[in-house]
């Protein structure tokens, strides 16, 4: 009769054991969507080399099923690839692939098509769970051959995410924990939550072994734990992340190291948290609200030990040497630092107003109301709606439920700018009349943890003339690819040049220069740059055809990273969409700018 498979590591009397021998796990979160895939095994090196003895990572479910049914897991998207390597170079792996993960990621890692579907999120909702079965039946029989107990790395899975701050629905967790192991999972099963004893009892379900998420909270940390369980941090949060019109966040070496150190001396087990934070490609970076939105940056560097093209710093020394001493052996030899790009500079070419770019694309949906994004089956990004309205002598044009940002034109005039925490209505030509008003609506990040995840985008409550609504609406949704709109001939930039062109001003009328321009440079020897775009307010940028992410005039951050894969020997095209004012330039800068710095720890 064939042994049933048994787990690695266990816990007995509040220890951590593998194959039955104390153990402490020393990990660090590397997130494989946050990286290009040819960086994946550098940055699991680099992780080693920091004394980690293990890797952990979230899988984001609306990353690998961006549309219903259409599971993707090639490419970018080889979670399995990933695990692989990361046991090749000597690690274990601490997997999360919870349906919710929060992660400052787009959502907190639900599929939009699914919370525009219900409100029910993360509950035993029929609807929900049908979903996350659905997902399961495709995500764990890849992950299971792949447990340590059949040879592979994995060792750990987590159940839930930080579920005793969001939610009571018990049966939602044993539905999760049940489907884990009726699906083959048979390694250690975990939940993570804050160092409260509210949220350890809410979010704790029987056959899962309690962790913790803290910036400083050892001691209670280990006076909520269950006695039989290992203290562990699931997510020491040795840095924090950015919002956009705030600083840049960092927390020291020296209190990081500190409360790690208290950890450890306590007999736990920790994940840092980010250990390499990597970056939010893409529109895939999520939000806060906090009495309003705050969208989080591009950046995901998260002041972590790595940083974000995977230079080391003080953090990954300290760690290095407190991790040494529960190694019996030589900790691997640290990387060479990544190779960088010279500066260079190269003239960003105006190629087609933002009402350009919105008339070469297809005409969608023609309704009476405008609908929200997911009705039309946009992700994220730009969509525009346009109506034709007439209005009294002294009427405003108002959006009550607005998410998130919109600019507004009248005939192609820009009337300005709405937004969802700010101006919510913009006065119309004084004389009344009739025209096209066109918004074109910008989702600015789904908020991926609280109360408001799972929120909808776009215009929710209809606009208004006046008193009454405007009706007969039709819809263009922009997409995320690079805008094909034609642009003029465009200089090359070689990469020797130092020294930008300043910004173009605003024309005098004070309109902003909206809409899409194009740079060239001309690299010899690809490798990671920094790019900036001064003079730039609100844009997106696509490298070569990949939208690396937003940049933003309000900052914190300034440089957006640009890996290296990305790059091409000879030609390069930068694409640069922006809502309200273009730059003159793009600049290759020598060294990461991520704004005004502001120490934080978080709670």
């Amino acid at each position: 009769m064939t042994e049933s498979p048994r787990p690695v590591l266990t816990y007995e009397d509040g220890a951590l054991l593998r194959h039955g021998r104390p153990f402490r796990m020393l990990s660090g979160a590397v997130h494989y969507f946050r990286i290009h895939p040819d960086q994946w095994e550098d940055r699991l090196r680099r992780l080693a080399a920091m004394g980690a003895n293990t890797v952990d990572t979230y899988i984001p479910w609306n990353f690998h099923e961006r549309v219903e049914g259409a599971v993707d897991f090639d490419g970018w998207r080889d979670a399995e690839r990933f695990i692989r390597l990361a046991g090749e170079v000597g690690l274990d792996v601490f997997v999360r692939p919870s349906p919710y993960i929060c992660a400052e990621w787009s959502n907190g890692g639900i599929p939009f098509w699914l919370s525009g579907r219900t409100r029910a999120l993360r509950t035993s909702d029929p609807v929900f769970l049908a979903a996350v079965d659905a997902w399961y039946d495709e995500l764990i029989p890849r992950l299971a051959p792949l447990q340590a107990a059949h040879g592979g790395p994995i060792t750990a899975v987590q159940v839930e995410n930080e579920y005793g701050s969001f939610g009571s629905d018990r049966d939602y967790l044993v539905h999760l924990r049940d489907g884990l192991r009726e699906r083959g999972i048979v390694e250690l099963l975990t939940t993570a939550d804050g160092t409260t004893a509210d949220m350890v009892l809410s979010g704790s379900v029987a056959g899962a072994m309690g962790t913790f998420t803290f910036g400083t909270g050892v001691t209670e940390a280990v006076r909520l734990r269950v006695p039989d369980q290992a203290l562990m941090c699931a997510e020491l949060w040795g840095g924090w992340f950015d919002h956009w019109g705030e600083q840049h966040h960092v927390r020291s070496a020296a209190s990081m190291i500190g409360t790690a150190e208290e950890l450890l001396a306590a007999g736990g087990s920790v994940s840092v948290y980010m250990a390499h934070g990597g970056t939010n490609f893409g529109l895939w970076a999520g939000a806060n609200h906090d009495g309003v939105l705050q969208p989080t940056v591009t950046s995901y560097d998260s002041d972590a030990p790595i940083g974000e093209d995977g230079s080391l710093n003080d953090k990954f020394h300290a760690l290095r040497a407190a991790f040494a001493p529960f190694h019996d052996g030589d900790l691997p030899e640290i990387p060479e630092a990544p190779r960088r790009q010279s500066a260079a500079s190269a003239p960003l070419v105006p190629g087609a107003s933002l009402l350009d770019v919105v008339r070469a694309t297809p005409e969608g949906a023609a309704t009476a109301m405008p609908l929200a994004f997911e009705e039309l089956g946009a992700e994220d990004g730009l969509v525009a709606y346009e109506s034709q309205i007439t209005w009294a002598p002294g009427a405003a044009v108002a959006v009550d439920v607005l998410h998130d940002r919109a600019v507004a034109f009248l005939d192609g005039v820009r009337l300005g700018v709405l937004e969802r925490d700010g101006m919510r209505s913009l006065d119309l030509p004084a004389t009344g009349g009739s025209g096209l008003l066109t918004l074109v609506v910008e989702s600015q990040g789904r908020i991926n943890y609280g109360p408001h995840t799972g929120e909808a985008k776009g215009i929710l409550a209809g606009v208004r003339i006046g008193r009454r609504f405007a009706h007969g609406w039709t819809h263009r949704v922009l997409g995320q690819d690079a805008p094909g709109a034609a642009a003029p001939a465009v200089p090359v930039a070689d990469t020797v040049a130092t020294v930008p062109s300043p910004p173009e001003p605003v024309p005098a009328d004070g309109t902003p220069s909206d809409g899409l321009a194009v740079a060239v440079l001309d690299v010899a020897d690809p490798a990671d740059a920094w790019l900036a775009f001064p003079g730039g307010v609100n844009g997106m940028v696509w490298l070569n055809g990949f939208l690396l992410g937003r940049s933003r005039a309000v900052g914190p951050q300034v440089t957006l990273y640009a890996p290296g894969p990305l790059w091409r020997a000879g030609r390069n095209e930068i694409r640069v969409l922006d809502t309200d004012g273009l730059g003159s330039a793009v600049e290759i800068r020598e060294e990461p700018d991520f704004g005004p710095r502001e120490e934080f720890i978080g709670s």
